[in-house]
C-alpha cells in the first residue's frame, strides 16, 4: 500500500501574520518533513485567532484532504495561545500519546514542557499535531514523532497490516 505523505504547515503567529517575525518555525518544520520523504501541499501563516484556524484546519482536512497537517505556536498558557481549543472544535478524537512522548522528552530539556497544552488528533482520515511556537521546540518535538507518522498515515488510510514492530 502507498502512503499519501502530503501535508500541510500552519504557523500561528500573531507577529508572523503581520510580516514583524520571521515564521522560523514552520519553515524549519518544512525542512525536515521534506527530508523524510513528505511532500508539503499547503504552508500558511495565520494570527492566534480559532476562528482563522478553525477555518484553515478544516479547509486543509475536508476540502483538500490532506492526511498530515503539523500546526507551530500558540499551545502554551498566554491569552492569544488559543491552538488547543480550535483543535478541540473540530478533531472528531486525540491521539494521547504523541503529545504526551513529546511533553516527556521536551521535560528533560525544560521544566516549562509541562505548561504545554500541545495535543494531536485525527479528523476525519487527517492527523493533526500542534508543535511548539520556537524552531528549537520543532525540531525537538517533530524529529521525536517522525518515526511513527508514516505508519500513522497508512493506519488512517486503510492500512489493515499488523502493527507490530519488527
Amino acid at each position: 500500500m502507498e502512503v499519501d505523505l502530503r501535508v500541510g504547515v500552519l504557523t500561528l503567529s500573531d507577529k508572523a501574520s503581520r510580516g514583524q517575525r520571521e515564521d522560523g518555525s514552520g519553515t524549519l518544520a518544512v525542512t525536515i518533513l521534506k527530508a523524510d520523504g513528505f511532500s508539503v501541499a499547503k504552508q500558511k501563516i495565520v494570527p492566534d485567532d480559532a476562528l482563522q484556524i478553525i477555518d484553515t484546519l478544516r479547509n486543509w482536512v475536508d476540502r483538500d484532504r490532506l492526511p498530515l497537517i503539523i500546526t507551530s505556536g500558540g499551545t502554551g498558557l498566554s491569552p492569544s495561545d488559543v491552538t488547543p481549543q480550535a483543535m478541540k472544535e473540530i478533531i472528531d478524537y486525540e491521539v494521547p500519546g504523541i503529545a504526551e512522548a513529546m511533553r516527556a522528552e521536551s521535560l528533560q530539556k525544560t521544566p516549562h514542557a509541562m505548561l504545554s497544552r500541545a495535543m494531536a488528533g485525527v479528523r476525519k482520515c487527517s492527523l493533526i499535531i500542534n508543535l511548539p511556537g520556537s524552531p528549537g521546540g520543532v525540531k525537538d518535538n517533530l524529529t521525536l514523532v517522525l518515526p511513527a507518522l508514516k505508519h500513522a498515515l497508512a493506519k488512517l488510510q486503510g492500512d489493515a497490516s499488523d502493527c507490530a514492530i519488527r
